[in-house]
């Protein structure tokens, strides 16, 4: 059976975000494979591990990527193919799912797409559901707990909703979406880790993947931080009194209450 695992490039949390100018600014920023996206690679692997196959990473970003992405062929990824052309819009969902169901669609025969629920820098969470829609392929999302079936022709999966959870089987070929508490993502051991940079990694372009134009949904228009927090207040007084006008300011002012 053979595996594609959609992974992406993202600032580490441990990162000091900057905005200048109404960008992030990029430099002494330090990047790290999603952290999402290594569970649903961690998921292809023990699918892998108990069906046999192959393992494809594929990945859209800037040629730096290569570092982080080489994590996941650490992991136990047979091999990689990373989409790279300063023409596609960034940042937008859509457009995202377009490159690489193009790349997916390149790659030919496969058994099950496998994505984290969402990137921990933009937090859209989109890219799944519409890679899916894209691929015309049945998706669930959000996905704890995946269990294959025997014949290998569908797939049982427990998802998040609210106040609960849901259970449903799909066929196969389908779009999966990792949730945290899916797994517990394997660390790379010292001879994957030597072993990475030996392993197949190919270069596309727009080109490569007959793309064609990339139709974003979503337009840039600017990055803002975050408003910088007051300063706080001391109440003085008796415990009693100071709670009283505690509350009173929550009303009046923070107006919370």
């Amino acid at each position: 059976m053979n595996f594609i695992v959609c992974v992406k490039e993202v600032p580490d949390t441990e990162s000091r975000i900057e905005v200048r100018d109404g960008k992030v600014v990029e430099e002494g920023l330090q990047y790290v494979l999603n952290p999402y996206d290594e569970y649903a690679l961690e998921e292809a692997l023990k699918w892998q591990e108990a069906v046999g196959g192959k393992v494809t990473l594929v990945s859209l970003g800037p040629e730096r990527a290569r570092e982080s992405i080489l994590k996941g062929l650490a992991m136990g990824a047979d091999e990689a193919y990373q989409v790279v052309d300063d023409a596609f819009p960034p940042g937008d969902a859509y457009a995202t799912a377009q490159v690489l169901a193009a790349a997916i669609r390149k790659l030919g025969e496969y058994d099950a797409v496998f994505c984290g629920k969402q990137a921990i820098d933009d937090d859209g969470a989109a890219v799944g559901v519409m890679l899916a829609e894209l691929l015309n392929l049945p998706h669930v999302g959000v996905v704890t707990k995946l269990t294959l079936a025997e014949d290998g022709q569908s797939a049982r999966a427990e998802r998040e909703i609210e106040g609960g959870k849901e259970v449903v089987e799909t066929s196969l070929p389908a779009v999966f979406t990792a949730q945290k508490g899916l797994n517990e993502p394997r660390y790379p051991s010292f001879k994957g880790i030597r072993q990475a940079r030996t392993k197949p990694f190919t270069l596309w372009g727009g080109a490569d993947i007959d793309l064609g134009d990339v139709h974003p949904g979503l337009e840039l228009v600017e990055v803002l931080p975050p408003p910088e927090r007051p300063a706080g207040r001391v109440i003085p007084g008796e415990p009693a009194e100071a709670a009283a006008e505690v509350a009173r300011l929550l009303r009046a002012e923070a107006k919370v209450i």
